[in-house]
């Protein structure tokens, strides 16, 4: 049975590498599941606050993901319509992205990077600004949805490796 929760836990690690990237899927959140899984094992590998401080990061990291592009719009003297913009790519690729990435991934992969950049350009012309304004505030955005994106990335990254850790230690009890 421990293989079988190693082996679950392993790919649900692995997803939530790639979900890291894509805003369809919670990656970090995944990973989060992988140690439960782990914890059910005969080793019961992690403590009480091994789990509460992922938890905390997960929960933090997560905010995090909602307030970086906000922040990039703004940063770069982005408008409420800007910022506004810029978020509605989210609900956009959540919902337009998982049908249409099978049938046209290159331009799906394209769609998911240049969506903040889009909507956050496109709610600074609605608000009047001129070109360069609105250019200058969508790059903005998408320097933080790419900033949000790497940090799941790289905490994605580490919770894996803590995964295959644990689970190295597992079998060989």
């Amino acid at each position: 049975m421990d293989i079988i929760l190693i082996i679950i836990g392993a790919v649900l690690c692995l997803i939530a590498i790639i979900g890291s990237l894509l805003p369809v899927l919670p990656g970090p959140l995944l990973a989060y599941v992988a140690f439960i899984l782990l914890q059910f094992t005969s080793g019961h590998p992690f403590s009480r606050t091994f789990f509460i401080v992922r938890w905390l990061i997960i929960i933090f990291l997560t905010v995090l993901d909602y307030i970086i592009p906000s922040r990039g719009t703004k940063k770069f003297w982005g408008t409420k319509r800007g910022v506004r913009g810029s978020n509605i790519w989210l609900v956009i690729a959540v919902i337009v992205l998982p049908i249409f990435w099978i049938v046209i991934w290159p331009f799906g992969l394209l769609g998911l990077l240049g969506w903040p950049f889009l909507w956050a350009y496109l709610g600074e012309k609605y608000a009047g600004k001129q070109h360069k304004h609105a250019l200058k505030s969508a790059r903005g955005s998408f320097i933080g949805f790419i900033t949000g994106s790497l940090l799941k990335l790289v905490i994605s990254i580490v919770m894996f490796i803590y995964f295959v850790s644990a689970a190295y230690h597992v079998i060989r009890i």
